[in-house]
């Protein structure tokens, strides 16, 4: 007959394997009776962002709606400053063959196409500008661009 199909390099694999699953075991006992009788312990947040083991009384519990995660959409801060008619800003590009450029809005930092037929008199890098935004077609764009002196 043949010979047996079960080597020493099996064994040793079977015997780590029982003890790491013996160990295992052992281990979850130990957690087991070292628990003091709660099945979880938690964390808790204050409203300073302080933790403690200690939950907060009723009174200070906060809500899930009432938690900001994220930082508010660009939507939602520009309502604001749509209002504003006029806006300040610095021509940071300007190519006068091609006749565009950008002016970085001094409230928002943000960046603003400008076109030379929107613009009231000739403009130059670095010049400090009013003007007002529109939506164009590929974002906002100024209008009524006058140099601020």
């Amino acid at each position: 007959m043949g010979k047996s199909q079960e080597t020493s390099f099996k064994k040793e694999r079977e015997k780590k394997k029982k003890l790491k699953k013996d160990a295992k075991a052992k281990r979850k006992e130990e957690r087991k009776m070292n628990s003091d009788g709660s099945a979880e312990s938690f964390t808790y947040v204050d409203k300073f962002g302080n933790f403690s083991d200690t939950p907060p009384p009723p009174a200070e519990k906060m809500k899930a709606e009432d938690i900001d995660v994220s930082t508010p959409k660009k939507e939602d801060r520009a309502t604001v400053k749509e209002l504003e008619t006029e806006r300040t800003g610095v021509v940071t590009f300007y190519n006068d063959a091609k006749g565009y450029g950008f002016i970085k809005d001094k409230s928002t930092q943000e960046s603003v196409f400008v076109h030379v037929n929107n613009t009231t008199e000739p403009i130059t890098e670095g010049n400090m500008v009013t003007f007002e935004v529109e939506k164009g077609h590929k974002g906002p764009t100024a209008v009524k661009v006058t140099v601020k002196r």
